[in-house]
Formats: structure tokens, C-alpha cells, sequence
């Protein structure tokens, strides 16, 4: 590494460094910053230069950061976001979040649920600061957060490191899936439950809450198919006789969109707490405490409501959208 201190560091390199980290190409770090293509090419050489390291590789899909990279981002990462702490200090009433991002991790499930209230809370209450959504799951909020992936995360457990900070926002409950068919029940059995092939929702793909329910029980269900995401749940159940087995807070709206069938589970499952987490030296941007409250607002409003028992950790007994159950 060239000998170097801040006096004769251009701080700019810092902006591009992060577009290039989080953007993943030069094209797109120069249209987020305003600048051309070239201007970023030569900025890289740069800090190539200045960190002795390639920092970016070339790949078919764009540009993906060394180990050196992945060291310096949350370096970087902080430093750049005390500056822009320190930048809404200037700004007037109004203009204090103006052209700023807070990147909220959750699982699709939750981005179902609550993604378009949590960007009507924040458009009203905070204008100016733009929401990026990214998919997380419990085995990995705590790492995204403390890596600066995300600055805020709901997850359902492991919040535990001594530099996050954690609240309970409520607690879940589970309710089954089916297609909408003239024969579709109006009510399961654990017979019938059984009986049918099951769709497994989870990021391992083959263990789920319901299998070590079951076991319990000495019984099993067959699964036909799993997948990692929540939005694919419609396309794999239409036309067929198969169920899912889902968190009623994103069954209810999977079923309202896509015209399925939304049925009490016949299995006692146990609830589950919903956690936000954040890094505590989050709470110093204004804009990540704006955006916490907004989320605790959605919450605090659901628990109002008690809809889809998102809240109360338990299935709600109002009408759900198709009627049925």
C-alpha cells in the first residue's frame, strides 16, 4: 500500500467505493452518482492504487468486491454516514431527509404484509427519504445488520450480539393456503391435513416448523416442492390440490391477490415473537430512528386491529377475504 494520509485523500473516492460496493457495477455507481462511466473507472484505479488491492473483480453479472472490499465497506460505510448525520444538522425543517436511503431487511413474507404501509407511513411522515427493501431471513439479519447491509431488520429471533439493539413488535400465528377450487374444504382435519402434499416454505428446504410438530405427534406430511420465497406460493398452488403452510400475516394478502383459499391450521403450532433489530450506533442518523418509528407505528397500529392475528399470536376469527374460513 502507497504511503497516504486524509490531507492528500480525495474523499470522493469514498462516495465511489460505496456506490461500486452496493450498486455491484460501474455503470450503475455512475448513474447513482452523476458522474460517467470513465470518471468511475479512473477512481477505481485509485484506490486500487491507494489499497495496494484489485478491491473489485470482473464477473458475467458485474463487478464483485475482494476480501479486502468486504473489510473496508463498513469502514467506509460509517464514515460516509456520520458525514450525512452531520449534513442534516445544516439542513432546514423539512429538508432534513431530503435524498435520503434507510435499507430495511425482512423476509418476503413480511414485505407481503407490510411494505406498501410502512412506505405510505414513511412518504407522510418523512418526506425525502427513499426505503430499500432486501431479503433477509433469521439465520442472517444479525450478521446484515452488524456488516451495514441493512440498517434496520425484523426477523423472528437472533438479535442476541451486544452491539444491536432489539424490541419485540408482537408475536405471529400460522394459517393454511389452498386453491380456490369448487371442492377446496371449508374446513381441514388433521386427517385431511396429512393426506394432501405440502408446499414447504423455508431457506433450508427441507425442515419445517410443521414437520417437528408432527413428529411430535408421530406422524408425517409429504412435501411435494419447497422454495425459499413467499411470493412463489401462488404460482405453485393454483391448479392443484397441494397446501401451504404459512404465517397468517402474509397468507391473508397472498390469498386476497391471487384468489386462494385461506383455511384455520388443524396442527397446534406455537407463536412466534416479531423482532426489530438495529445497530446501535444507528440511533445516531435521524433518518434510521424515522424510519424505527414508522415501523413501530405499523405495528402499534396492527395491534389495534389485531388483523390477520399478527399481533396477538393467534389466528383472527374475522371473515378473511375469501369468505370462507
Amino acid at each position: 500500500m502507497n504511503k497516504i494520509n486524509i490531507e492528500t485523500m480525495d474523499l470522493n473516492l469514498f462516495k465511489v467505493f460505496e456506490a461500486l460496493y452496493e450498486e455491484g457495477g460501474a455503470g450503475r455507481a455512475a448513474l447513482r452518482l452523476g458522474v460517467t462511466q470513465s470518471a468511475i473507472s479512473a477512481a477505481l484505479g485509485r484506490m486500487r492504487n491507494i489499497y495496494g488491492d484489485r478491491l473489485f473483480e470482473r464477473t458475467g453479472r458485474g463487478l464483485r468486491p475482494t476480501r479486502r472490499a468486504d473489510e473496508l465497506h463498513p469502514i467506509i460505510s460509517d464514515a460516509l454516514n456520520k458525514c450525512r448525520q452531520s449534513l442534516s444538522m445544516a439542513n432546514s425543517v423539512g429538508d432534513e431527509f431530503q435524498g435520503r436511503t434507510v435499507t430495511m431487511g425482512w423476509s418476503d413474507d413480511y414485505e407481503i404484509a407490510l411494505a406498501r404501509t410502512l412506505t405510505n407511513q414513511v412518504a407522510a411522515e418523512y418526506p425525502g427519504i427513499r426505503l430499500i427493501f432486501r431479503q433477509t431471513h433469521s439465520r442472517v439479519a444479525a450478521d446484515m445488520l452488524m456488516e451495514r447491509a441493512v440498517d434496520l431488520a425484523i426477523s423472528t429471533e437472533g438479535f442476541s450480539s451486544s452491539i444491536l439493539g432489539r424490541q419485540v413488535l408482537g408475536g405471529g400465528s400460522y394459517a393454511c393456503l389452498l386453491d380456490n377450487r369448487p371442492d377446496a374444504p371449508d374446513a381441514l382435519t388433521l386427517e385431511e391435513y396429512i393426506r394432501r402434499r405440502h408446499i414447504l416454505v423455508s431457506s433450508g428446504g427441507f425442515i419445517g416448523i410443521v414437520d417437528e410438530a408432527l413428529a411430535a405427534l408421530g406422524l408425517q406430511r409429504r412435501i411435494e416442492v419447497s422454495t425459499t420465497h413467499f411470493a412463489a406460493v401462488p404460482y405453485l398452488l393454483k391448479g392443484s390440490e397441494s397446501l401451504v403452510t404459512l404465517p397468517a400475516h402474509a397468507a391473508y394478502p397472498i390469498a386476497a391477490i391471487a384468489d386462494l383459499r385461506v383455511l384455520p391450521c388443524p396442527l397446534v403450532l406455537p407463536g412466534y415473537a416479531i423482532e426489530l433489530g438495529w445497530r446501535l450506533d444507528a440511533l445516531r442518523d435521524p433518518a434510521v430512528v424515522a424510519v424505527r418509528q414508522a415501523v413501530q407505528c405499523v405495528f402499534a397500529e396492527r395491534r389495534s386491529d389485531d388483523e390477520y392475528g399478527l399481533i396477538s399470536g393467534r389466528l383472527n376469527k374475522k371473515e378473511p377475504p375469501d369468505g370462507r374460513s
